[in-house]
């Protein structure tokens, strides 16, 4: 028993249990005490009734009338249940057979003491009479009596009956609240371990347990992909960032090992100085794209104008794009509203226009294309370039992903991860399709109504 109530899900079974034989209880003591006084009110009625009718009779005839009624009501209806009893002034009985001594005016509950049955109650209404008289009209409680334990013993049983089903029901209810709890507890204590694959099973009901194993799977999910990203990022750092650091590290050994003279080590310094600048971009590059994908900018979100903002960087690129012998058109749809951060997503479009001007050759013609999807907005840059692989563009997402073709740009391949993690902090999707010929890669954000 000490187990089963050391487990909350038996305690919330039971409590709810008890709970609901107290209400029957409470409802049932309602039930008894409303009957027994709607019975002796009854009682009461009856007996005012007929001593109504007495009062009559000694109306018309006085006291021989009234004694005469009494008598006669006693010999003819033994049944009925009425006992009667009259007085004199001096306190004799002068009629009925109710064995009682003189009593007070009023209604009252009587002993009496039944030679063969024993004690009994009888509801008496005590009427005064002229010249001191008194008349007693009394009816047997018995009735009433067995009506109450006959409730009594239905409800006793009634009760009992729910306390052994409450009980039955709260084993069933705390055995399976146990059940879909431990199937949550298992999940976890299989993944503390390291196995990052469990999840939660989900029935086809789709109830409270459902959708609280649907969060947490996607939880589960969220957290693997984020190991999965950390691991990466750790392998890939580690990787991209030997060979600059041994560039580095031979650029200062050279500069050491030259002439002593500070004009002959400039060059070597300078080389090195870039080098460590290129290492601090790539750190920062690191850090931007797990600030957008914490999701903690969302609180800065505000209403942004994705057309006045495509507009201004083509003008803003148009000159740098016409210098590498590419040309820059724009085709922008006015008046498209997302809520976002507006210098984010100036930084994904910067993006993709750098990324359209390294990877292309000249006289690429390079396009920026704002519209609606559906109920999104999509900010697309278009080129005529070789464009990518179908098999490579779900790769170029990825963090220090570099195509064999980009190996001699510049870069760390962190551009289209940033783009990619900018539109799904604000609930978009980053879309990268065949341009026929060339590359178009499209920005789909959820538009605000007007």
């Amino acid at each position: 028993m000490t187990r089963i109530w050391a487990s909350a899900a038996y305690r919330v079974a039971f409590t709810y249990s008890a709970a609901f034989a107290l209400a029957i209880l409470l409802l049932g003591l309602a039930v008894y005490y409303a009957a027994d006084a709607d019975f002796r009110n009854q009682q009461d009625v009856g007996i005012a009734e007929e001593s109504a009718g007495l009062f009559r009779e000694y109306g018309e005839g006085g006291m021989p009338d009234l004694t005469s009624a009494v008598t006669e009501r006693e010999t003819m209806n033994p049944a009925d249940g009425y006992h009667y009893a009259v007085f004199d002034a001096a306190g004799h009985r002068v009629a009925g057979s109710l064995p009682i001594p003189r009593p007070n005016v009023g209604a009252r509950d009587i002993q009496l003491t039944d030679a063969k049955e024993g004690p009994e109650a009888v509801r008496a209404l005590v009427s005064a009479l002229p010249k001191g008289a008194r008349l007693v009209v009394s009816i047997d409680s018995e009735a009433v009596e067995r009506i109450d334990e006959t409730i009594l013993s239905l409800f006793g049983a009634a009760f009992v009956s729910v306390i052994a089903l409450g009980i039955v029901g709260a084993l069933l209810l705390g055995g399976y609240l146990r059940q879909r709890l431990a199937r949550i507890s298992g999940t976890a204590q299989a993944i503390m371990p390291g196995d990052l694959a469990g999840r939660i099973p989900v029935s086809a009901r789709g109830d409270e347990f459902d959708q609280l194993a649907i969060a947490l799977n996607a939880m589960l999910d969220r957290i693997e992909q984020l190991l999965e990203n950390l691991r990466q990022v750790s392998s890939d750092v580690a990787h991209d960032l030997r060979t600059p650091l041994a560039r580095l590290r031979n650029q200062i050994e050279s500069a050491l090992d030259g002439p002593g003279d500070p004009q002959s080590q400039r060059p070597a310094l300078k080389r090195a100085l870039a080098q460590s600048d290129d290492l601090l971009a790539l750190f920062s590059a690191i850090l931007r794209i797990s600030e957008v994908e914490s999701g903690a900018l969302k609180r800065h979100f505000a209403r942004v104008d994705v057309s006045e903002l495509a507009g201004d960087l083509a003008d803003s690129y148009m000159p740098a794009v016409l210098d590498g012998s590419r040309t820059l058109t724009a085709s922008i749809m006015p008046g498209l509203v997302v809520q976002g951060d507006r210098e984010l997503i100036a930084q994904a479009a910067i993006n993709l226009l750098d990324n359209a001007q390294r990877h292309t050759p000249e006289g690429t013609a390079i396009a920026i294309e704002v519209t609606t999807i559906g109920k999104d907005i999509a900010l697309a840059v278009t080129d005529t370039g070789p464009g990518v692989a179908a098999a490579d563009r779900p790769l170029i997402t990825r963090r220090f992903a570099r195509l064999e073709a980009s190996r001699t740009t510049p870069g760390h391949g962190l551009g289209l991860n940033l783009v990619a993690a900018i539109a799904a902090a604000h609930g978009g999707t980053l879309a990268i399709e065949d341009n026929h010929p060339g590359l178009r890669v499209t920005l789909l954000l959820p538009k605000l109504p007007a």
